[in-house]
């Protein structure tokens, strides 16, 4: 036998072995923060050197490659590179490896939608001519968005980082060729609308099987996203599928499950909060890595040599949480340095307690205990009551700033609230985390703690932060799901005031969108709130289009703002509207 060929062999039995004890460790660690195995699209040699070699302009096209051959032979391979190149390939080489070895293929392929209708109940509700056609092209657009994944997927899965999972899904559009967590909960939302709740459950199925198999959901459909996952938004879905179908056998059928996702999060991101020297349990974003986010792996590597070894692991650990948060990246994760210096060096995603994720967890609770209660299952009930009122208090205590008028992320570092504006520090209005009796004390005073802030002034919607630093979930982006949390959030207090000020700002993020809409033909991931109608900038990659949770939120409002839903299109937002 030829010394290439045994050497092959050889490497191809060692890399089978340490891929073994990987995938053995990630079953062990089930549930845990990162079961991001694979060496060759989560973390290893091979992934460094192709990534650094700046083969593709954006770092996720390679991890979503596909490999020609099984793991061992791609792996078996580049071991080759490396020892014919003195472990030192240059670009060309590397590049050639890559071409001969991995391939762009489309893995999903259209799905048609069992139960979309051309003219669904919601359009009924639209008195505005323009409105009611627009939404009419939204729920077009689904049939555009709509995916599934091929079958060849789940006949070699090793060869492929995106997740196989039985049901058709959306995705979001552009450069997102696969499903997301937390945006998902705001397409259901809208498929729901639009009379589709076969689609809606067959999502959810997807995401109660990712739980099934890896103890959690992560941040999307492929497997360098489990590292991470994203807001727990999962139990919310199956509350607005219910809601719509009352399926009382499905509730049943998954209700286990909901448990496991669920457990998660209450047994991997909580920690013991002390003030006013008593102790509260409330939940953050973090995780456990080891290196780079796989498909933005070039640009942490390279920002992260600008600290001392010492603090890269903390760093990359930071980037995974803000990237699970949703909010990847924003001065909101940003410790202060002594320079007063605003950068991701300076990203501590693990030392805030954030606002929503513990709005969303007692909402959960709460949620989890009527579920219980109507299957009969009286203890597990009133287990979840209790941490629905732990979680209370805790964001009682710890989060709500009476001065401010609002909840605040609280940093566990300094022990003190952050006080900058996020459209976050509302959230507890959406998911009606407060106490009920309170409702029109609350509703008055985020009313003034916006105006304060004065968010009154963006015609193009509520911005992320006040602060303009370049990241995208920063000033002056204003992102659909943060709309969903003050216009919602306002409405359900059932203050006048609040619904008054609610529906204001519903109707000007319509038109926004709508100015955008007839403009582009197009709707966007994120929008200017200075510049009504226009994309949004910054962040790591160009604007992207489709787009799923920007559908699901506009349908919401129309059914939700009967302001917005009568109002006049024939009048669109003008320049000279937006006083500054």
């Amino acid at each position: 036998m030829a010394a290439a060929t045994v050497f092959v062999a050889l490497a191809t039995l060692v890399i089978a072995a340490q891929t073994f004890v990987i995938k053995r460790q990630a079953t062990e660690q089930l549930g845990s923060s990162d079961n991001c195995f694979s060496p060759i699209y989560c973390r290893g040699d091979l992934l460094k050197t192709v990534q650094l070699a700046e083969i593709f302009n954006d770092s996720k096209t390679f991890v979503d490659l596909y490999q020609y051959n099984d793991p061992e032979i791609t792996l078996a391979n580049f071991q080759t590179l490396m020892r014919e190149t003195n472990n030192n390939p240059n670009r060309t080489q590397i590049a050639k490896y890559v071409s001969e070895n991995f391939a762009q293929q489309d893995e999903l392929i259209s799905y048609d939608l069992p139960d979309w209708q051309e003219n669904p109940p919601i359009l009924k509700n639209i008195q505005d001519v323009n409105f009611r056609q627009w939404a009419k092209d939204l729920n077009a657009i689904w049939r555009t968005l709509a995916r599934k994944i091929r079958p060849s997927v789940k006949e070699n899965p090793q060869r492929h980082s995106i997740i196989y999972v039985e049901n058709g899904f959306i995705i979001p559009g552009g450069r997102f060729k696969e499903f997301y967590y937390w945006d998902s909960y705001w397409v259901i939302e809208g498929l729901l609308l639009c009379n589709m709740p076969q689609t809606a459950k067959g999502m959810i199925d997807n995401f109660i099987s990712m739980v099934d198999r890896f103890g959690f959901i992560p941040n999307g459909g492929r497997v360098y996203y489990l590292m991470r996952s994203q807001p727990p938004m999962l139990i919310p879905m199956v509350d607005k599928y219910l809601e719509a179908t009352n399926d009382q056998k499905y509730l049943s059928s998954i209700i286990a499950t909901l448990d496991k996702e669920f457990s998660f999060w209450q047994n991997n991101k909580t920690v013991r909060v002390e003030k006013n020297c008593k102790t509260y349990t409330l939940a953050r974003y973090s995780v456990d890595s080891s290196g780079p986010r796989p498909e933005s792996y070039r640009e942490d590597y390279t920002l992260s040599q600008k600290l001392p070894e010492e603090q890269r692991i903390p760093f990359y650990n930071d980037i995974i949480a803000a990237a699970e948060s949703g909010w990847d990246f924003s001065h909101r994760w940003y410790k202060v340095s002594g320079d007063g210096e605003m950068s991701l060096l300076n990203i501590s995603t693990s030392s805030f307690i954030p606002v929503e994720l513990n709005a969303i967890l007692q909402r959960n609770a709460r949620l989890m205990s009527l579920f219980h209660a109507r299957l009969g299952n009286v203890e597990k009930s009133k287990s979840y009551e209790k941490v629905a009122r732990d979680y209370q208090i805790a964001i009682d205590e710890v989060l709500w700033n009476d001065e401010e008028g609002a909840w605040l992320d609280y940093d566990i570092n300094t022990n003190q609230g952050h006080k900058s504006f996020y459209p976050s520090n509302v959230a507890p209005l959406y998911t009606m985390s407060y106490d009920k009796s309170k409702a029109p004390y609350y509703a008055r005073k985020i009313v003034a703690y916006l105006k304060n802030n004065k968010i009154d002034t963006y015609y193009g919607g509520t911005p992320a932060s006040l602060l303009q630093t370049g990241e995208q979930w920063d000033y002056p982006n204003a992102w659909p799901p943060l709309q969903s949390f003050v216009v919602a959030g306002l409405h359900q207090t059932a203050d006048k005031q609040a619904i008054q000020f609610s529906e204001e700002l519903c109707d000007r993020w319509l038109k926004a969108n709508y100015k955008g809409y007839v403009e582009y033909d197009k709707m966007f991931e994120k929008y200017s709130a200075i510049e009504p109608g226009q994309a949004g900038g910054g962040g790591e990659y160009q604007i992207q289009t489709g787009f799923g949770w920007t559908n699901g939120v506009v349908l919401g409002f129309f059914e939700l703002c009967t302001k917005a839903t009568s109002g006049d299109t024939a009048v669109l937002i003008e320049d000279n509207e937006v006083d500054r």
